[in-house]
Formats: structure tokens, C-alpha cells, sequence
């Protein structure tokens, strides 16, 4: 379904119920171009992580795997 901003703004509280009932996701635009979806939100704390879940958002630097050279409060 899409929707214009400006009738998102009227109906949100319906808009939100329809998605909560039926699952469906709901574009909203603004001057033509699609600028939010709304959809269910997902269970993360049951859901397990999928793989490659990250990929392309993380970026490892140095090396991890090494003991650091500042002692931890955690350790005293």
C-alpha cells in the first residue's frame, strides 16, 4: 500500500493497526518519491542473527586477537 505523507499523518493510528492485523507494509511518500515504509516489527530477542547479517555495515581494524597493552579494570 502507499500513502502520502500527508495521509499518513491523518490516519496513522489506523495505518499502524492495519499493519499490526494483516502484516503488510505500507510506503508513505513525499512529492511522489517514496521516503518511509512501515512494516511489522521483528522479534529480535527470538529471532536468531542470520548470517552475514552485518556484512558491509562492520569493518574490523587492527588486531583483535591480541592481548591489549592497557590493563582492564575487569581484571583487578
Amino acid at each position: 500500500m502507499i500513502v502520502t505523507a500527508t495521509e499518513f499523518k491523518a490516519r496513522c493510528l489506523q495505518l499502524l493497526d492495519r499493519v499490526k492485523m494483516t502484516g503488510e507494509r505500507i510506503q508513505v511518500t513525499k512529492r511522489g518519491k517514496v521516503v518511509a515504509e512501515l512494516g511489522p516489527a521483528e522479534d529480535h530477542a527470538k529471532a536468531p542473527a542470520k548470517p552475514g547479517f552485518a556484512k558491509g555495515r562492520l569493518r574490523i581494524t587492527g588486531d583483535i586477537l591480541s592481548p591489549l597493552e592497557e590493563p582492564w579494570d575487569a581484571l583487578r
